[in-house]
């Protein structure tokens, strides 16, 4: 048997406690002892996570061309709980409830999903360059838009289509790989690659074929990825499916450390590998695909910040999913706040977080090199 649930990054290696087997069985894989000494340090990571993102939350009020002051949000945000003195006017008022804070809260869930969604599949697929559109969601979501935009349907239709293509992209890469002998999940990855091209091109048809003056702009600016248009109806739909999604992911994180393992290692300690797998990967997909509808194309959140939860609080699923929450979710946040300031016109997400995560990405590979 393994000695530890994953490889051990280097600060793993100078805590072996935190990540070694205790014992004989299953559990002693599934529940890796945690030393008194190490605990308290998580729970103090966790702690000034989650402080920062409330942090962002509450700055992300602030920015924008309404200008008010965190006091003034506070208190706003306060009035329909506590009895607090109104100092705001009914603009403000429409600014913060109407405005900022749907689009806050969209950004935060979006950005959880696909860290989390990130987070799972590396762990599914055991490659840490794997990203939530490795089958084929996002570029399926994106011909859903496409298409409801190419039709002149409203903005809900866009979101249904949107999510409806993202799933039918995924149950079509999924079937094709279950027709292939050999690997399942080289198979699954290759059908995700040959159904992402083709949803791909045929969202370059939809381009071609619409109107250069009102469709073909719409379309393109969807690609890039905003959430310049979230309502509170964005908020119920993608919170009740993104939570729904999460909840499995967070369940059974703890089996993700078996799988790490490896396929036989995991089977010889009574997981049934192909119905984990398959369970993580149909949620993880639905996270990615509702987060696409509402939000378009936004690359990089699952591919970057995976990793710097591994950075931060090491291999262990059972910390990696929910730091991956909260950091992804922080981390849209920022950069939301930063495609509403640093131009006169919003700057679409897609192009922010590939600016920020390509070096960042650049650099962990080259730090992860020099380490190996």
């Amino acid at each position: 048997m393994a000695d530890a649930v994953t490889t051990p990054s280097a600060s793993d290696r100078e805590h072996p406690a935190d990540g070694a087997v205790s014992g004989a069985g299953i559990d002693a894989v599934i529940t890796p002892s945690v030393s008194d000494r190490d605990l308290p340090n998580y729970r103090f990571r966790f702690l000034l996570l989650i402080l920062a993102v409330v942090f962002c939350a509450v700055a992300s009020f602030v920015v924008g061309r309404f200008s008010m002051s965190i006091h003034e949000v506070v208190l706003l945000l306060l009035s329909p709980v506590f009895p607090v003195p109104e100092i705001w006017d009914d603009a403000m008022y429409s600014v913060v409830y109407n405005i900022r804070l749907p689009r806050i809260l969209v950004a935060f869930l979006v950005g959880a999903a696909l860290s989390t969604a990130g987070a799972a599949y590396q762990g599914m697929f055991q490659n840490p360059l794997v990203s939530p559109d490795i089958l084929g969601a996002s570029a399926g979501a994106g011909l859903g838009a496409a298409l409801a935009i190419y039709l002149y349907l409203g903005t809900g239709a866009i979101t249904i289509f949107a999510f409806v293509g993202g799933l039918v992209a995924v149950g079509t890469a999924y079937a094709v790989s279950r027709l292939v002998r050999g690997n399942a999940i080289l198979s699954m990855v290759l059908a995700g690659i040959l159904v992402g091209s083709l949803f791909s091109a045929s969202i370059s048809y939809i381009k071609l074929v619409a109107d250069t003056n009102d469709q073909l702009p719409a379309i393109t600016y969807w690609l890039m990825g905003s959430l310049a248009g979230a309502t509170m109806e964005d908020v119920y739909f993608a919170g009740v499916v993104i939570i729904i999604g999460i909840i499995p992911l967070f369940l059974l994180r703890w089996r993700m450390n078996v799988l790490t393992l490896g396929e036989d290692e995991a089977k010889s300690m009574g997981i049934n590998t192909n119905l984990l797998r398959l369970v993580v990967i149909v949620c993880a997909t639905l996270i990615t695909a509702v987060s696409v509808s509402i939000s378009g194309i936004i690359g990089w959140v699952g591919l970057v910040i995976p990793h710097f939860c591994r950075m931060v609080f090491g291999y262990d699923y059972r910390r990696i999913i929910p730091a991956a929450v909260l950091m992804g979710g922080g981390f849209l946040l920022l950069v939301d706040d930063f495609a509403r300031t640093i131009a006169t016109t919003e700057v679409p997400l897609g192009i922010l977080t590939a600016f920020v995560g390509a070096p960042i990405f650049a650099y962990l590979l080259i730090l992860r090199g020099r380490e190996s």
